[in-house]
Parts: structure tokens; C-alpha cells; sequence
């Protein structure tokens, strides 16, 4: 094809998840850079989608990528399920909506390994930038950004209060701002909501953006392999919605902001990556860097849950006619139970001996029960009978898994392999985190409302290991597969641009060299907002 019939923008972004849709409205700020943002999945538009308390109801559907590991050794040979967001927004347009950045120590740890501007206190001013706080006004928030982020305001059960309380009686301090001055401590859930409604990076972030005539995006558009001329990249092949193949060039910049899972996948696709692995699929390869896929990390998490001696929790919410009951009072008001997250209070805290914070609580008003029948990814499986549980999370973990290629065809899933619980310290923390749990909900502030505990029934060092093996679940928090650094290992260097290729960034959980302590969606939305003004400078 001639030069000047080639389709030419200045920048293209590949997946319009949380860090491309920051990085879409960034870069097409400036009218004289013409920008294209490429998704795989269609547009927002599912119902489910706006109302915070229906997230459950998207697992496994058409927003959902729907992957799965591979066997996992060390819990039961189990496959454990891996939601990723298949729309725009990404995850999220399809997670629980907690705002958590994390540690301070966790940024200090990346600018200690080598990546320079990526201390806490480099971090901070991109956090703020995004970031319109409703509630917390000091040094650690912003209000000008454009994604909202507020405490629950229409709906709370006293099961929340309790739990707070509790961890105080225990000894772990209250805290009313995670995001703030310390992480460590008690307190309720800060949520990307507005009004009562899902605030994703494509609401926040894309859709006012729209009428931009330098923005083009383009959903059900599958990237096919990123095109390198040399060490450069130079442009990308995607499939359209109707299976035809097209190719569009890029003069400045292409930013690859597919995920953890998926970003690997591109790279190894497109030939950049471990040379056994690419040959293996008879892909020509065009920059060997043995740690893309590699460093694999993740969030786990179980239930420790009791029942309750009242219906004030969400299980009851659950039955048919209450479903509907709550879905008129929503439509109509915006106020009730779907105006909420799931989850609703959260515990920092350091434990087996760890004097940093390795562990976090989720508190959530559901009662899961204890015959491992119900999927904790599908509403309609839970007991009908009220309670609540809280979520030992490794937050910290010491096992590394990596991402291989089942096939060279970029709809196939990748090979997904974390190794969980392969590191006998990271069962050993989750051991001592249901033992904690245990004694929060057995402490004096849950005595009016606990009935009795469900789960782990075998309350014994092997009994809640045996539970933890049956029950245990990933937080859907994967990172690190296409890490920052300067080792023989690393994949980007601390610009985000990929080691060895020019015009070739990634921006996205992928790049992480270390998981942070917490959920992860607020780390990413950072990462984008730091990428769009590297290549801005």
C-alpha cells in the first residue's frame, strides 16, 4: 500500500479498560493529536452495568472475558474462574468499585528497584489529578478530577458499624481514610460511584470526551499483532466486528493497555518475547524478552462468615420479589441496596509477625454458607438466610505464576498460570488471617447481630486449611506480567516504553513489578494518568 493511503493517527491505544479510556481523553486534549482507541468488546451499554449492586450479575456474560487458570496444584487441582471486563471501561465497568491505592511503601519499593519517578510521593499528584473526592478534603485528595469517589450514601446495614468496631476491640485502630496519611486500620469502603451509579473510566473519562473530532474509537476490534518494522513498531492489524482484517499506522506512539492477561498475550503474538515460547506457535520472532508473561501476581481471597439474627444484610435482597421491589425503588429514586457495592467496611493490617500491612479485610453483609455449593460469582447460588462474612485477602503474596500461549490466534484465551499458594508463607498468612477473622466476628461489637458462625465449620488448623483449599478465590486483581524495570527480566523500562522496541509503550496492571496492597484499579487508573503525560512531555 502507497504511504499516503495508509490510515495514520498520532497515537493508538489497544483496549479502552481503565487505563486506556484515561489515556484516550489525555492524549486527544491537545486537537492536533489525532488519536485512535481500539476495544475488543462492544460498548457499555447493559443495564447491569450503572447500578453498583448488580456487578455480580455480570460474571460470565457478554462483558466478560471469562477466563480461567490453568489446574492449581496447591487448592485442589481447582481452575479457578478469572473475570476480566469485555467493554468499555474494562474491569471497571465490571468490579466491585472499591477505591484503593494501595501502601505508600509500595511505590517506594518500585522507585527502589530502579524505577525512577515512581516513589509515593511521584505517584500522589496523578492519584489527585483523577480523583473528585465527595467526603475526604486534605493533602491526599483531589477534587478537580474527573472520576467521583464517595463513601455508600443511600444504603448501609449496621453489620458495617460492627464490624469497624470490632477490629477496634481487637486492637486495629480505626481509620476513616485508607487513601490518606497510613493505610493501616478499620474503616468503611471509598467507592468510584456518582449518584448512586457506576463511575467507570468510560463514564469519568471517555463519554464526555465523544464529540473530540481527533478521537476515534472503534469497539469489537480484536488486535491481531502489533506491526514492527526493525525495532520500531509502526502500526497494528485488527479484526472488525464483521471478521474483516484491517491495518492502521501509528506516527507517534502505540500504547498497549490490554491487561495482565492479555497484554503478554499481544506482545508474545506479535513476536516479542520469550524465543522457546514463540516458537512453540511458529511465531517469528522479532525481539526476544524472556519476561514478558512473566511475574505473575494476584489477590486471593475466602469467606469467614457468619449468620445473622436479623434481616438486615443482603442475602434476603436476593429473593425474586425483594429483586424487584429493590430494582423499582432504584429506577425511581436512586436510593436503596443497588446503590452499593457489595462491599461495604475494610481492615488493613499486618499479621504473622509482619510488621508492614500484608493483609486486608473485605466486609461484606452476605452469609455464603459452608457447602461450597454456592459460587461466590453468582448472586443467585447464595443462602437466602442473612448474614455476613469477612474476606481474609492476601495482599502481599510471595507465589509468582506466568502467561503463556495456548495457540497464535488472538481470540484463544492465553495460557493463565499463577502458581497460587505455591510459596507454603502465603497459606501460611491466609491460615492466620481466618483465625483473626474469627475473632473479629466473635468479638463484643457483633454480639447483637451474630446467630452463629458458618464457616470454616472445623475451626482447627486443618480444618481451615482444608476450607481455604476448597473456598479460596482470586480478587481479580492479576498484575505484573509486563513488568517496569531495567533487569533481565523486566519488559518496560520506567517511561513504560518496551525494552528494545521504539514507539511501544504499555500502561496498564501489567507493568507493575510488584502487586500493591489493596485492589487494584486505582493503581491503574495512576498508571494511565502518569503514561499520558510521559508521552505528552
Amino acid at each position: 500500500m502507497a504511504e499516503s493511503n495508509r490510515e495514520r493517527f498520532d497515537y493508538i491505544i489497544i483496549g479502552a479498560g481503565s487505563a486506556g479510556c484515561v489515556l484516550a481523553n489525555r492524549l486527544s486534549e491537545n486537537p492536533a493529536n489525532k488519536v485512535l482507541l481500539l476495544e475488543a468488546g462492544g460498548p457499555d451499554k447493559k443495564m447491569e452495568i450503572g447500578i453498583p449492586a448488580a456487578y455480580g450479575n455480570l460474571h460470565r456474560s457478554e462483558v466478560d472475558w471469562g477466563f480461567s487458570t490453568e489446574p492449581q496444584s496447591h487448592i485442589n487441582n481447582r481452575r479457578i474462574y478469572l473475570p476480566r471486563g469485555k467493554t468499555l471501561g474494562g474491569c471497571s465497568s465490571t468490579n466491585a468499585m472499591a477505591y484503593v491505592r494501595g501502601n505508600h511503601a509500595d511505590y517506594d519499593e518500585w522507585e527502589s528497584l530502579g524505577n525512577k519517578g515512581w516513589g509515593y510521593k511521584d505517584v500522589l499528584p496523578y492519584f489527585k489529578k483523577s480523583e473528585h473526592n465527595e467526603d475526604i478534603t486534605n493533602d491526599y485528595h483531589g477534587k478537580d478530577g474527573a472520576l467521583n469517589i464517595t463513601f455508600a450514601k443511600y444504603f448501609q446495614t449496621p453489620f458495617a458499624h460492627a464490624f469497624v468496631d470490632a477490629c477496634i476491640e481487637l486492637g486495629i485502630p480505626e481509620n476513616n481514610d485508607y487513601n490518606g496519611a497510613k493505610q493501616e486500620g478499620a474503616g468503611l469502603f471509598q467507592f468510584s460511584i456518582k449518584n448512586g451509579k457506576r463511575h467507570s473510566t468510560a463514564t469519568a473519562f471517555l463519554k464526555p470526551v465523544l464529540n473530540r473530532t481527533n478521537l476515534t474509537v472503534i469497539t469489537k476490534a480484536m488486535v491481531k499483532e502489533i506491526l514492527i518494522d526493525g525495532n520500531r513498531a509502526t502500526g497494528l492489524e485488527y479484526i472488525t466486528s464483521n471478521n474483516n482484517s484491517r491495518k492502521v499506522y501509528a506516527s507517534k506512539e502505540i500504547i498497549l493497555s490490554a491487561g495482565a492477561f492479555q497484554s503478554p498475550q499481544l506482545l508474545m503474538l506479535s513476536g516479542i518475547g520469550d524465543a522457546e515460547t514463540l516458537k512453540r506457535q511458529g511465531i517469528t520472532i522479532k525481539k526476544e524478552l524472556p519476561g514478558v508473561g512473566k511475574n505473575l501476581q494476584d489477590h486471593l481471597f475466602f469467606f469467614v462468615s457468619g449468620i445473622s439474627k436479623q434481616q438486615e444484610g443482603f442475602n434476603h435482597h436476593l429473593k425474586p420479589l425483594n429483586q424487584v421491589a429493590d430494582l423499582v425503588k432504584y429506577m425511581v429514586s436512586h436510593k436503596g441496596v443497588l446503590t452499593c457495592s457489595p462491599l461495604e467496611a475494610v481492615a488493613f493490617l499486618g499479621i504473622n509477625g509482619d510488621s508492614n500491612v500484608n493483609l486486608q479485610f473485605h466486609f461484606v453483609p452476605l452469609h455464603v454458607g459452608n457447602d461450597y455449593k454456592a459460587d461466590v460469582y453468582n448472586p443467585a447460588t447464595y443462602p437466602k438466610r442473612d448474614g455476613f462474612s469477612i474476606l481474609p485477602t492476601l495482599i502481599k503474596p510471595k507465589s509468582r505464576g506466568y502467561i503463556g500461549l495456548k495457540s497464535a490466534y488472538p481470540g484463544d484465551a492465553p495460557l493463565i498460570q499463577p502458581n497460587f499458594l505455591s510459596e507454603e508463607d502465603d497459606l501460611k498468612t491466609l491460615v492466620a488471617g481466618a483465625k483473626k477473622a474469627l475473632e473479629v466476628l466473635n468479638a463484643n461489637a457483633f454480639s447483637p447481630y451474630l446467630h452463629s458462625i458458618s464457616a470454616p465449620m472445623d475451626q482447627s488448623e486443618a480444618g481451615i486449611i482444608e476450607h481455604i483449599k476448597k473456598s479460596v478465590e482470586t480478587v481479580y486483581h492479576p498484575v505484573g506480567t509486563c513488568k517496569m524495570g531495567n533487569d533481565t527480566m523486566s519488559v518496560v523500562d520506567d517511561q513504560l516504553q518496551v525494552h528494545g522496541i521504539e514507539g511501544l509503550r504499555v500502561a496498564d496492571a501489567s507493568i507493575m513489578p510488584t502487586i500493591v496492597a489493596g485492589n487494584t484499579n486505582a493503581a491503574v487508573i495512576m498508571i494511565a494518568e502518569k503514561a499520558a503525560d510521559i508521552l505528552l512531555r
